[in-house]
């Protein structure tokens, strides 16, 4: 696999359900882009949690791949910080911006943007623990009335953060809205690590815009990658480049599609494999012909070989038009 991270200005952002090995595999064979896990939780690694334990174990994975671990307890980060090194992470990220109710009532995620003390405890011990690279991911802050990001970042840089991680939203926003990209500029400013800016980039030419609007060191791009793995490379590549790559031809979906389908059945099963799909497919064939319609079918089934010749015939539909 020819990806390449370090030299790479372009991150995915981790997203719960969607980052996981079969779809970091179809971007890593796109070309180059810093790759990252679906959030683990400490305590669930602490469990021995079969699933926590499935999400951080990149050790199979012949390309660098950063876990990123959620919790409140710096203990405990210890503890996991230990085990996802020796499971092949090549870097360590902590959230501290996850929006998610259920998160956020634990005081996990972006709620430890309300006790910095403790998020500095739980940053210096993971630091600590390990001799990996450890990043942060937060947010503008809690809310219109509480952004810190500022003072939130320059904590994450003295308590060791080797780079960190900024969506300009408020945990109140979720992800409505638009991103404040002035905020994040700030952020750049009153730091000397590294800083990735990360909302609201959709195209490789906002990525370009983001990195001279605001100076950032790189881009995080999230929900622009759902039905396409190829914008990673196509944004680093433009970067790198200047030239914009050429729009996906619907062959290529549908081959990404059958890709995507197999890895999934072959990571999760054929049932679980399956239900992951439905919601992959409609990212795919987003603004295709009859894609309501297909999307429809592909739901009924229950299949792998039904599901494939339901691909195939919706596909040589699509082309013939």
């Amino acid at each position: 696999m020819g990806i390449q991270s370090e030299k790479s200005r372009v991150y995915m952002a981790p997203m719960a359900g969607i980052t996981d090995y079969p779809f970091r595999h179809l971007v890593a064979a796109c070309g180059s882009g810093n790759l990252i896990t679906e959030m683990v939780a400490i305590n669930a690694i602490q469990r021995h949690n079969p699933k926590s334990y499935q999400i951080a174990d990149v050790s199979k994975e012949n390309y660098p791949v950063t876990v990123q671990l959620v919790g409140n307890n710096p203990l405990l980060f210890t503890d996991a910080a230990k085990l996802v090194a020796d499971l092949g992470a090549q870097e360590i990220d902590i959230n501290m911006g996850c929006p998610v109710k259920k998160i956020v009532n634990n005081g996990c995620g972006s709620a430890l943007m309300k006790d910095i003390p403790l998020a500095a405890k739980i940053i210096e011990t993971t630091v600590k623990a390990t001799p990996l690279k450890v990043s942060v991911k937060f947010r503008k802050g809690w809310d219109n009335d509480h952004v810190n990001a500022v003072e939130f970042a320059q904590m994450c840089e003295q308590s060791g953060a080797h780079r960190i991680a900024v969506h300009g939203r408020t945990r109140a926003q979720g992800y409505s809205g638009d991103a404040d990209w002035n905020i994040i500029k700030e952020v750049k400013q009153a730091v000397k690590i590294p800083v990735i800016g990360n909302g609201d980039i959709t195209t490789p030419q906002k990525a370009a815009e983001m990195i001279e609007k605001c100076g950032v060191d790189g881009v995080m791009i999230g929900r622009a990658l759902l039905g396409n793995p190829w914008l990673l490379n196509k944004t680093h590549q433009y970067l790198e480049g200047g030239r914009a790559a050429a729009d996906q031809t619907t062959s290529d979906i549908k081959k990404m599609l059958l890709k995507h389908l197999n890895l999934l059945i072959e990571y999760y099963g054929e049932k679980g494999g399956i239900s992951i799909s439905r919601k992959h497919i409609s990212w795919y064939v987003r603004g295709l012909y009859e894609a309501k319609r297909f999307r429809e079918q592909y739901t009924k089934l229950t299949d792998t070989d039904s599901i494939r010749k339901l691909i195939e015939s919706y596909f040589t539909e699509v082309e013939s038009r």
